[in-house]
């Protein structure tokens, strides 16, 4: 049995980019640990009345996400303990509560604990662009580097570290998707693409969309009834999740091109 630890920074990240890999992972009988670096506590409110929800977000999201954990398998669920800092250039990114206000030498040292403990052999987390440019996104790979770099200098480290990614081809695709679909809203315009040939593994997990759509969905709070997550339709679903990628940054080995795992 290996152990899969992935670094996300709010509830429901997991679900739409790693979902496959860890119910994959699960159902192969290794141990799946998720750190969670905030409680999604300025996230959007969708299907709840904001007023009664806003103040308790973060413990609503929070039950939201053990369902998640429990349909993808997950054997240890770890929150690092920081406030969301919300989008990009907005007032609570400098709260000094939040992941981004963190000093980074805290935050990595609150991951290198969970990492002391369980020892995985991956580990997988942002890109540098943090997906599409969030602030807890960017400090979640800021974190995962900086705390595989402490552990590193004593003495251990994991047998690979992956980014999950969007290939550039895939960007473009969901860019002319939105275009066509008229959707100018949606952060597809804000998405960071790593050029195709930087990809190492294409993980097939079409058989999974829907279990990670269910995931998603377990997210109540943040799903819009009228967004895409709800309607699209199967053909669609598996060209969005039926696929995750990843970019293989520390180790060797493991799989490359296109694979249905990222452990055998």
């Amino acid at each position: 049995m290996a152990t899969l630890l992935l670094v996300h920074a709010h509830p429901d990240d997991e679900a739409i980019g790693t979902g496959g890999v860890m119910a994959r992972a699960h159902a192969a009988g290794h141990r799946v640990v998720l750190v969670t670096a905030t409680r999604g506590e300025l996230g959007e409110i969708h299907n709840l009345d904001e007023v009664s929800t806003r103040p308790r977000l973060g413990e609503v999201r929070t039950l939201e996400l053990e369902a998640a954990d429990r349909l993808l398998g997950v054997d240890r669920q770890v929150f690092l303990g920081f406030r969301d800092s919300d989008m990009a250039g907005r007032p609570s990114n400098d709260d000094p509560r939040s992941f981004h206000s963190a000093p980074l030498a805290e935050a990595a040292e609150r991951l290198a604990a969970v990492l002391r403990e369980e020892r995985p052999e991956v580990v997988v987390t942002y890109t540098k662009e943090g997906t599409y440019g969030h602030p807890d996104h960017i400090k979640a790979f800021q974190t995962t580097v900086a705390a595989l770099d402490l552990l590193r200098g004593e003495g251990w480290e994991p047998e690979r570290a992956y980014e999950v990614a969007l290939p550039q081809s895939v960007v473009d695709d969901i860019r002319a998707r939105m275009v066509a679909e008229g959707v100018d809203d949606e952060p597809g315009a804000d998405l960071a693409g790593t050029p195709d040939a930087e990809i190492t593994v294409k993980i097939d997990v079409r058989d999974l969309a829907l279990l990670k759509r269910d995931a998603l969905a377990a997210h109540v709070s943040q799903i819009d009834p009228r967004g895409p997550w709800s309607t699209m339709q199967q053909q669609v679903l598996e060209a969005a999740l039926g696929w995750e990628y990843y970019v293989r940054t520390r180790g060797t080995g493991g799989p490359e091109g296109t694979a249905t795992s990222l452990l055998p």
